[in-house]
């Protein structure tokens, strides 16, 4: 039988790459049609691909290889015999090395190494080409075709030896000296992820393009905790899932959107885009990050459903399953940073968004309630808006509608 490629996957419209994470499978090993074969990290999500058949994998590229859409990774034998097994490549820039041809008896010398051109250098070896002043040209490659690794750069830097950076455009000569690696504690590093890097960009990006103003309030959740305590037994019993907070939260959202509609929207342009759904995105730490999966048509779903999605995405989360078709066509975000402990911050936009809530710590604080001192589960929270979007009067009403809805969650289920 033929060996079948192992191709790349799609995994969005504007996704043309990813990086191959992780093998998990390794290589010489045999694997059933739709096991997990590796982990492909995009900007946007860390997808696990399944074989494609059953056989021996056979792989061709290593793990921290940028890969395209569509090429071919490696392939499966379906005839093949498995190979002792052994753990896959972590190393990120070298590929598999190729058997060595024999030496001969009489070795010519060993020429100097060529520079090495920008292009030909990984992104990971760039930055460190750049951040420690190395001309490259100057270190010995061991990678294919004598090709510059990060382990090459690092002992380069590690063995004392001085280089005079080559100015080049993609690798610009550091703005101060950098301290001697003698005199530095120790020092770790490794790749940033796509989705790490992605979450960089769109935090400047948010930071760059959008007005971002923060309105605070508290809200006294007695009412809310009172009707889960009542109720938690009996929801889980008919729904099979937990009553949680964030069903109330999301509730409340959506009262709030569909009176301050502004907030619901986006600026595309010069144009001011009217979204009529409400796609709420509840913001899941990951091992691998922040991601922001979204509840669609929140509006249309009861608690029962909204925990349901909720509870889904939390369990995709560990897994590490959740797909960039989770991520995408949000227009409101609700983040909880109370479960961490803290008590107040100030949330960045989820762009191209126009508002995002955020939770904190539930505190016991005395209040004041009809002129008497009493002991209140009290909360802060914190709604930051597009000012180019939103006019602080509408967004300092939405979040007194969030807190009203929130005091008193009967106004919720019959609309007032």
């Amino acid at each position: 039988m033929s060996v079948v490629p192992i191709s790349v996957p799609g995994v969005g419209e504007s996704i043309s790459e990813g990086i191959l994470a992780k093998w998990l499978v390794a290589d010489g090993s045999a694997v059933k049609e739709g096991d997990p074969l590796f982990e492909l990290e995009t900007d946007k999500a860390t997808n696990v691909v399944p074989a494609p058949a059953s056989g021996v994998l056979k792989a061709q590229a290593a793990e921290g290889d940028t890969v395209a859409i569509g090429a071919s990774v490696g392939v499966i034998d379906p005839s093949a015999a498995p190979t002792a097994r052994a753990e896959p490549s972590a190393k990120a820039e070298a590929p598999p090395k190729k058997a060595e041809a024999p030496k001969t008896e009489e070795r010519e010398p060993k020429p100097a190494p060529a520079p090495a051109a920008p292009d030909v250098l990984s992104p990971a070896v760039r930055r460190i080409v750049a951040e420690e002043g190395v001309d490259p040209s100057q270190v010995e490659g061991t990678g294919k075709g004598g090709r510059l690794t990060k382990g090459d750069v690092l002992a380069f830097v590690e063995s004392g030896a001085t280089a005079q950076a080559a100015p080049s455009p993609s690798a610009p000569a550091p703005a101060a000296p950098k301290t001697p690696s003698a005199l530095r504690g120790t020092e770790r590093r490794e790749r940033m992820s796509g989705l790490r890097r992605r979450i960089a960009q769109r935090l400047v990006e948010a930071q760059q393009t959008a007005a971002i103003l923060t309105t605070f309030n508290e809200v006294d959740l007695s009412r809310v905790m009172d009707a889960r305590a009542k109720y938690k037994e009996a929801f889980k019993k008919k729904h099979g899932v937990g009553l949680g907070f964030m069903s109330f939260f999301v509730k409340a959202s959506i009262e709030a959107l569909k009176e301050f509609p502004a907030l619901n929207g986006r600026i595309e342009g010069d144009e001011i885009v009217h979204n009529d759904y409400y796609n709420v995105g509840v913001a899941v730490s990951t091992d691998r990050g922040l991601m922001v999966p979204v509840v669609r048509n929140a509006d249309q779903l009861s608690f029962a459903g909204i925990e349901k999605a909720i509870a889904e995405y939390a369990d995709k989360a560990r897994k590490g399953a959740i797909g960039v078709d989770d991520l995408q066509g949000g227009t409101f975000t609700i983040t909880n940073g109370g479960v961490f402990g803290s008590l107040q911050s100030t949330p960045i936009l989820n762009p191209p968004q126009s508002g995002i809530l955020g939770m904190h710590a539930i505190k016991k604080r005395p209040v004041v309630v009809d002129d008497q001192i009493v002991i209140r589960p009290m909360m802060y929270l914190a709604l930051s808006y597009d000012h180019r979007m939103v006019d602080g009067r509408e967004a300092v009403s939405s979040l007194v509608r969030i807190k009203d809805c929130l005091e008193d969650p009967d106004r919720m289920l019959i609309g007032i």
